[in-house]
């Protein structure tokens, strides 16, 4: 398999995993989660029912208060922040609740409003809690119902839904809680990190080269993503953490909403922002002598890996970049086939054939008609001023051509 091969087989992968993570449409699911636990229902019920003592074991929860004249109505504060740096609170209507005959006790509720996020997002989202008398002491279940577009919010509610329930069967039993964030632990994203490597070591060739390639994609992701997080920091975002998933690469994930389109901007810039900053590094260190060969590639994959996260698609640094400085559809149009315009020529002065240039950007056309659920914000993003749509821009400028110059630079000295 040819290098250009290899490119596309992994191009293919990752947008047949974008699509099944983020945009297939899954339809209404209900996610079940039963537990039995050595207590008798009715104290389950004071512990689990909405109103009940949810705060004292609840991972996600900080408190849970009645609203005043509206006894169908509970605002429950979480520890996630809002955009402001504030608890999230979401006040829950409480639709049905009850005993049976047979002792089981139930609930069902809904979601009617988010400090975070807009109304509309909660629309198909249903809940019930049961709790059910068994020999040896009670079964409790809960059901959530709603529409999902892509395997990973339904996967996200899941791992949670599992972790609540736990957390509860730890607080009975007396047990120590289990950190929540041991999936996102240094070392358990460092084992990833590995499995990724060698995952992909394969599409590269099974030798010492094909190694060295899968190892510094590796660290291309690390760096591209350690660059998105620098920015969420700078932003105030104190939970900002990276999670890695094998073959698709790394993701850095803020520790709020976005508050502004200039936030937004600049998150996603820094990613190949930073990563600029090894190319004057790389290229003195191949000029000083050293070992250039081994560089140069670690150059080439630096430089083409973030040039094509700032192409303008949608799910790409690029496409997030340029709809935030460009707010009309003719601006964002022109701004859009510049940058691509910059990136095809970039592959064509290395080399490539208006063939593989044509097929490349049919590919990433296909990548772009991807969307997933809009989650829309409560209050609209604030907008940037003239001096923060100059700055981006100029930092978009700025990351393009440092990156063009790095594959330039890279290809003429391995084929020249």
């Amino acid at each position: 398999m040819t290098e250009f091969q290899t490119a596309f087989v992994l191009l293919g992968i990752n947008i047949g995993l974008l699509w099944l993570l983020l945009a297939a449409p899954l339809g209404s699911r209900t996610i079940t989660v039963r537990r039995l636990l050595n207590k008798r229902a009715e104290e389950i019920w004071d512990m689990a029912r909405p109103g009940g003592g949810l705060a004292d074991w609840h991972p996600a929860i900080v408190s849970s208060r009645p609203i005043e004249g509206m006894p169908d109505r509970l605002e429950l504060s979480y520890r996630q922040p809002d955009r402001q740096g504030r608890s999230m609170t979401r006040i829950i209507a409480i639709d049905r609740t009850g005993v049976t005959a047979q002792g089981e006790f139930s609930c069902e509720l809904r979601i009617v409003a988010d400090s975070a996020l807009d109304a509309e997002f909660w629309s198909g989202y249903r809940e019930v809690r049961r709790i059910t008398p068994t020999e040896v002491g009670s079964a409790i279940v809960i059901e959530q119902t709603d529409s999902y577009r892509g395997l990973a919010g339904y996967l996200y509610r899941y791992v949670s839904l599992r972790r609540e329930v736990r957390a509860l069967e730890d607080y009975i039993e007396g047990r120590k809680p289990v950190a929540h964030e041991r999936f996102e632990h240094p070392l358990v994203q460092t084992a990833l990190a590995v499995i990724s490597t060698l995952l992909l070591w394969p599409f590269f060739g099974m030798n010492s080269n094909g190694l060295m390639i899968s190892v510094f994609l590796t660290l291309v992701i690390v760096f591209h993503e350690l660059g998105h997080m620098v920015a969420y920091r700078a932003f105030g975002h104190e939970s900002a953490r990276m999670i890695f998933v094998p073959l698709l690469g790394g993701i850095a994930i803020g520790g709020r909403p976005y508050d502004s389109r200039f936030e937004v901007a600049t998150c996603a810039l820094m990613g190949a922002g930073v990563s600029a900053f090894l190319v004057p590094i790389l290229i003195a260190a191949h000029q000083s002598g050293l070992e250039g060969g081994p560089i140069l590639v670690f150059l080439l994959i630096l430089g083409a890996f973030n040039l094509l996260n700032l192409l303008p698609m949608y799910r790409f640094d690029g496409g997030q970049i340029l709809r935030q400085i460009f707010r009309t559809t003719k601006a964002l149009t022109l701004a859009s086939f510049s940058v691509t315009g910059v990136i095809l020529w970039t592959g064509w002065r290395i080399g490539l054939s208006p063939l593989a240039l044509l097929a490349a950007l049919s590919i990433f056309c296909l990548l772009s008609l991807i969307r997933t659920g809009k989650v829309k914000p409560r209050h609209e993003l604030a907008e940037m001023s003239p001096a923060e749509q100059l700055m981006t821009g100029f930092g978009l400028y700025a990351a393009l051509s440092i990156h063009v110059y790095a594959v330039v630079y890279a290809c003429g000295r391995l084929f020249g």
